[in-house]
């Protein structure tokens, strides 16, 4: 299973310190959102550094080395947040070759529209935030174009009061709307920070609250990771097409 984490300078901790905590709480990958966290080249090509949170710098490393590290897949990714469908594209474009996933922060109706009419983004997240709505028009387009809803639990572990309560009740109202027209999804704590990462088993009982079976959650976590296989393949230089990869043909006698 797999989180999707902000790391810093989006976040308020590294990627390291993320991938470390991950790890404890017994996941086997982490996707990092953040666009500027990682050097999905491998390479430092702006020699740049990352706070590690508590004052000191470090360099910014590729995914593998973290991998190696920390015991856990790391995957670069882009989380984009744009003004309008037309930003949204652009930035799509710019960011589809150079990470392994692409998200699409919703929220808006419009962005919520585009994000899953987009065979080339991979997670619609947060789509609704914000007072955003998703119906069963959207739920179709994600499931013909395979983009993941994300369910975000985040509001429902760290608000409280009010705010608590329509969190649940907007998980309620995506659960049953994907449910019901199979679209694909995936499951995000949404942390910020290491110290509000949760463990699996944490988000399996904020799903219950809202409907979820245990196994629904847990797929919804190992989501994340088939996405990333998926586009790795598509990025590997023997891919031509699903089921198709250029190489050498054994030939028989």
């Amino acid at each position: 299973m797999y989180e999707a984490v902000h790391a810093y300078p989006d976040g308020e901790a590294t990627v390291s310190r993320h991938a470390a905590t991950a790890a404890r709480h017994g996941y086997d990958g982490i996707v990092v959102r953040t666009r500027d966290a990682l050097d999905a080249a491998g390479s430092d090509r702006d020699g740049g550094a990352e706070d590690d949170g508590d004052g000191r710098e470090s360099p910014v490393r590729d995914p593998v080395a973290l991998s190696e590290e920390h015991g856990i897949d790391v995957v670069d990714a882009v989380e984009i947040d744009a003004d309008d469908p037309t930003s949204a594209s652009g930035a799509v474009g710019n960011y589809r070759s150079d990470r392994t996933v692409v998200c699409v922060v919703g929220g808006d109706d419009a962005l919520n529209r585009f994000a899953v009419e987009q065979a080339r983004v991979d997670v619609l997240v947060r789509p609704m935030a914000g007072g955003g709505d998703f119906n069963h028009v959207l739920a179709k387009a994600a499931r013909d174009n395979g983009v993941h809803v994300e369910f975000d639990f985040g509001p429902a572990l760290r608000a409280t009061g009010g705010k608590r309560v329509r969190a649940l009740s907007d998980l309620r109202k995506l659960r049953e709307i994907v449910a019901h027209y199979d679209a694909p999804y995936v499951v995000s704590a949404n942390a910020r920070s290491h110290l509000r990462l949760r463990a699996p088993r944490e988000l399996v009982a904020v799903g219950e609250a809202v409907g979820f079976d245990a196994e629904a959650v847990r797929d919804g976590l190992r989501a994340w990771s088939e996405v990333a296989e998926r586009n790795r393949e598509r990025r590997s230089e023997g891919f031509i097409e699903p089921g198709v990869r250029r190489g050498r043909y054994e030939e028989d006698g």
